[in-house]
Order: C-alpha cells, then sequence, then structure tokens
C-alpha cells in the first residue's frame, strides 16, 4: 500500500512540475505583418554617421537592453518574465530584414514589443539606433 501511494504521490508531482515548466516557457511570436511603406523606407541618416554609435547605443541601453540584453541576444534582465521569446539580432533570420521591418518593429511594436513612437520622437534619433541594433 505505502509503494502505491509513494508511486502516485511520485507521478502526481512530476505532472505538477512538467505541466508548470510548460506553462512558464516562452513562445516564439508569430510572423509581424509588416505594411509595405515600412518595407521599403529608407533611413534618414547614412549608415556611417557618427551618431549611431553615440545616440544610438543611448537609446538602446535606455530603452531596449533590459529586454534585449547587453548584447541583442534576447537576454535582458526582463526577458525571462515575458510571454514570448525575444530573438537574438545575431540570427541569420535577424540580418535578413529590411531597415524598414526593423524600424517598424522597433517603434510601432505589437503585443509585448511596446510601441517607441513617443519615448524617441527624433526620426534621426530612431534611424541611429536602427542602425545600431543592426551592428549587433
Amino acid at each position: 500500500m505505502k509503494t502505491s501511494i509513494r508511486i502516485a504521490a511520485f507521478v502526481c508531482t512530476a505532472v505538477i512540475f512538467i505541466t508548470a515548466n510548460i506553462a512558464m516557457a516562452q513562445k516564439a511570436g508569430g510572423p509581424w505583418v509588416i505594411p509595405a511603406k515600412y518595407k521599403s523606407m529608407k533611413s534618414t541618416i547614412k549608415a556611417g554617421d557618427a551618431s549611431i554609435a553615440t545616440t544610438g547605443k543611448d537609446l538602446y541601453n535606455k530603452n531596449c537592453k533590459s529586454c534585449h540584453g547587453t548584447k541583442g541576444l534576447g537576454d535582458g534582465t526582463k526577458s525571462a518574465s515575458l510571454k514570448t521569446a525575444i530573438p537574438s539580432f545575431a540570427d541569420k533570420a535577424f540580418k535578413a530584414r529590411t531597415d524598414g521591418e526593423i524600424y517598424f518593429q522597433s517603434f510601432i511594436g505589437r503585443d509585448e514589443m511596446p510601441n517607441f513612437e513617443k519615448k524617441v520622437p527624433d526620426e534621426s534619433d530612431r534611424w541611429a539606433l536602427v542602425y545600431y541594433i543592426k551592428g549587433m
């Protein structure tokens, strides 16, 4: 009788543990629907602009680092508390995105990715951040 109770307790504990881990696991977000105007959007600054190293980095550290991490790997301090997994900026799929797609995702956002249009209102600052992220 004691053996049956132990086995039942073990199975119940295992089921609870597995269920809790599945519920806590981050899920990949679905595909982004990016309007055509953003896909072909062109930057208002040049890729080698000096503001990328200063303004882009400062804006990243202030607004992005807590979720995306110091090196853009999706491992920031807040990332574990999110429902969706944060992709790495080093991934081939991310690197293949156009500047406009990154702009849309970074400033328009969706779901857990907040809208940053009001926090970063200057167009040149936005592009400096896009280029900074692309260079990670």
